[in-house]
């Protein structure tokens, strides 16, 4: 694998590079730029798959950099690294799609951890990747998936060969007009969590609707997740009774609102990714608080509004967490709905922002108090729960859900507090308690609220030795009283104290006390 260090100063560049534990994580190639535009030479000519980017910086500073590779190169993982320490900063990098935000000086525990992170987090994506390109190759046996993938690189700009137009059912045409359809997660629900199966007969239904006006082709979106794209290129004018009679007729079979968007009319294939990301900002745009009947968007009803953002009440929420009671939470909460909801208007982008500054923030948060996190729900789970059957958001249960996990987490604070003063006597405890088993760092991390870094760096401050250690110290002792005072054999001390091999137990033994238990044993009663 390869990494790409970006920053003006080289002493930055060279502690990075120097504090790294590259080789175990397997970097193999390193690169260096000291501002953005030889960033992005390199990054075209070897393809980093880890880049580590300060914000400020000459010729084209970090903000336009991450905007440049969220377009050019988004399989990168980007980490910011910079020693400005504000919401600003943190803000512009989770828009543009940073996967951390480390600040200077630089931790190396932290740098390494996160190191670790985007590199599992990289080759799991690369793998699903590899999944999804292994999967096309059986286009003749899954005719659908063929289809879709097809005319998903068509609106992705992409030509495909003359022959296969027809065997799609497409046609072409000078004018095309492309409407965007989401999924959510109930929606899939409804079909015991199949999500093939739902794709399959919506769209059976779709296309039954659509061959009979001979106007257009809907299919599975693959470049984005939850989407079905709908191309038209016969009797525009009909577009809208078409798409009605479609949310109609799904309402009907699902007992779910399916909300549809239409984009501007397009001359030639070429012009389909631009109407499709027309319907897509129709769609975001939409009020998610309004009750419709029917949820099916023209294109001139998308609305251009920068979202409200979260970050602008870091002080209000640090004012709560100071204060360390949910009911100091209760006015900000409702201070952010009305900002967030003015005059009643709510649109799916506004959420999504807000989920995803929410998420950051509260990880902030957690680690601030070195608290574990735990494992995180995607933002489409965390949001769909909350949608009727109608598709009207349920703000006030949305709401309540805030209102609770803050309140957990102030708890988890409050525990964590007074654990903290006698954390690592509490450890030991709890070690020389459960000495006869392996005991990992996770469960000590679970056990105690408080994170793995945090405990293992603690405990050796303190005692001078890993937790590891400690504990083959505990069971060796606890064998060397064994050997003195009973008659067991060398196989029954080993299981009694959380060996199940007596070989590897003996091999221990004589590396921590320089004799084997035998010699220990015989050493003993000879005096």
């Amino acid at each position: 694998m390869k990494v790409l260090i970006i920053d003006d100063e080289k002493h930055v560049r060279d502690g990075i590079r120097l504090l790294g534990a590259w080789e175990e994580n397997g970097i193999g190639e390193f690169y260096e730029a000291e501002n953005g535009e030889d960033a992005i030479r390199l990054i075209q000519e070897h393809r980093p798959e880890i880049i580590f980017s300060d914000m400020k910086m000459p010729k084209m500073d970090g903000t336009q950099l991450l905007e440049w590779i969220k377009t050019n190169q988004p399989k990168s993982k980007t980490v910011v690294v910079t020693g400005y320490d504000d919401y600003h900063y943190m803000r512009k990098a989770i828009h543009f799609g940073s996967y951390d935000y480390l600040l200077k000086p630089i931790d190396p525990e932290i740098l390494n951890q996160t190191l670790k992170n985007a590199v599992e987090e990289w080759k799991k994506e690369e793998a699903d990747r590899k999944s999804k390109d292994s999967s096309y190759q059986m286009i003749n046996e899954m005719k659908p998936v063929f289809r879709d993938r097809k005319l998903t690189q068509l609106v992705s700009s992409d030509s495909i060969k003359d022959e296969l137009y027809k065997e799609l059912g497409f046609q072409l045409s000078l004018t095309y007009m492309v409407a965007l359809m989401r999924l959510d997660g109930k929606t899939i629900k409804s079909f015991q969590g199949d999500r093939d199966l739902a794709y399959f007969t919506i769209l059976n239904v779709i296309n039954e609707i659509l061959m009979d006006c001979d106007c257009g082709i809907g299919f599975r979106y693959l470049s984005s997740k939850g989407e079905i794209v709908l191309i038209f290129w016969n009797k525009l004018d009909q577009i809208e009774e078409r798409l009605s009679e479609i949310h109609q007729t799904l309402k009907r079979v699902l007992n779910r609102s399916c909300p549809i968007a239409i984009g501007e009319a397009v001359t030639g294939t070429a012009g389909l990714l631009q109407s499709y990301q027309h319907a897509k900002q129709v769609l975001l745009s939409s009020n998610l608080l309004e009750r419709k009947e029917k949820r099916v968007y023209g294109p001139d009803t998308v609305q251009v509004i920068s979202p409200k953002s979260l970050m602008s009440y870091s002080s209000d929420i640090e004012g709560g967490m100071m204060a360390g009671r949910i009911e100091a939470f209760d006015d900000l909460i409702e201070d952010v709905t009305n900002d967030f909801t003015e005059n009643g208007y709510l649109s799916l982008k506004q959420l999504l922002h807000f989920e995803n500054e929410y998420q950051v923030i509260s990880n902030t948060w957690f680690k601030h108090y070195n608290i574990p996190i735990g494992s995180s729900e995607s933002i489409e789970k965390r949001i769909d729960p909350y949608f009727d059957a109608g598709g009207t958001f349920n703000l006030e249960d949305y709401k309540k859900r805030i209102r609770r996990e803050i309140s957990v987490f102030l708890k988890k604070v409050k525990k964590a507090s007074k654990q903290k003063g006698n954390i690592i006597h509490e450890i030991e405890k709890y070690l020389q308690s459960h000495f006869d088993r392996d005991v990992k760092l996770q469960e000590i991390s679970d056990h105690f609220y408080i994170s793995r870094e945090y405990i293992s760096r603690k405990f050796k401050q303190e005692l001078n030795v890993n937790i590891s250690d400690y504990l083959v110290r505990i069971r060796m002792n606890k064998a060397k009283s064994l050997l003195k005072n009973s008659d067991l054999k060398i196989y029954e001390i080993a299981n009694m104290i959380g060996y199940q091999d007596d070989k590897y137990f003996r091999k221990v033994f004589k590396k921590v006390e320089g004799i084997t238990p035998n010699e220990y044993r015989d050493q003993y009663s000879v005096k």
